[in-house]
């Protein structure tokens, strides 16, 4: 397994539901997940007037990031995230760093 974390704009932050159940189902669907798969979303603005939702996949959800034709990117900052569809144990194991 790699390091890589993958990206997806989900499209307008009003509209990004139902691609997001989309992922939600396909992640469930799953057998096996190991507890460090997950996807979360967060809202992005950069200045823009709408904001746009962005999912995030760990390495560990690669397949599924891979299925929806998600893009390779950095790590995210663990600001602003909500957990989409995965083991919520999975902040501690992705982000311990940022533990108080």
């Amino acid at each position: 397994m790699t390091n890589t974390w993958y990206s997806l704009s989900l499209g307008d932050g009003m509209l990004a539901d139902e691609p997001a159940d989309e992922i939600r189902e396909r992640f469930l669907s799953m057998a096996n997940v190991p507890a460090e798969a997950a996807v979360f979303k967060r809202l992005e603005s950069e200045g823009r007037l709408h904001c746009e939702a962005i999912a995030y996949f760990s390495p560990a959800a690669a397949e599924i990031a891979e299925a929806f034709d998600a893009e390779p990117c950095e790590k995210p900052a663990r600001d602003g995230l909500g957990l989409l569809a995965g083991d919520p144990a999975c902040w501690q194991i992705l982000f311990l760093e940022n533990r108080p």
